[in-house]
Formats: structure tokens, sequence, C-alpha cells
């Protein structure tokens, strides 16, 4: 699963996952000030804060999550490119 996202308000992803982190009461101080440097730092941080891949999947009939990692990086996405046609098949296309 390969998902390209727009992030049009960078200060709203920061701030819920900034509050998320409040809520959360018995995190160590030392772990909440790292969490709250991470997010406020970097949105990706701060999405990978808010969104659970096992939330995503958990409820897809025939599907278990065996593993997930978040990777980010800024691009410019141009979806009429060819280079993003999401159709295409990212695997190994030899006929053998």
């Amino acid at each position: 699963m390969e998902l390209v996202l727009e992030i049009d308000d960078a200060d709203a992803v920061t701030k819920s996952a900034l509050r998320r982190i409040a809520d959360e009461g018995e995190m160590p101080a030392a772990e909440r000030a790292h969490a709250e440097g991470a997010v406020t730092e970097d949105t990706a941080e701060a999405l990978a804060y808010l969104v659970d891949p096992f939330d995503l999947v958990s409820q897809v009939p025939g599907v278990q999550l065996q593993q997930a990692s978040w990777s980010s990086e800024r691009i410019d996405y141009d979806p009429d490119s060819p280079e993003w046609d999401l159709d295409e098949d990212d695997g190994d296309d030899s006929d053998g």
C-alpha cells in the first residue's frame, strides 16, 4: 500500500498531535518532551503520531497487519504526470 497525502494545514496536524501527547497521562516526562519536539519539528512525525496503521486495516475482512513502518519525503506531486500512474505495477515485470 502506498499513500500520497497532501497536508494543507500543517499547523493543525501538529496541534492535534500535541493534544494527543498531552492526553497520554502515563507518558514519562522525558518521553513526552521527546515526542513534543519531534511532532513540532516535523509534520510527518506529527502525522505518524496520529495515524495508527493497525487502525487503518483492523476492520478489513481477510487482512491481518504483519508489519508497518513509516517513511516520508516531501515531493512535488503532479497527478497528471505519467510518473504518478497509481495503477502501475511496481513489481517485477519479467515473464520468467
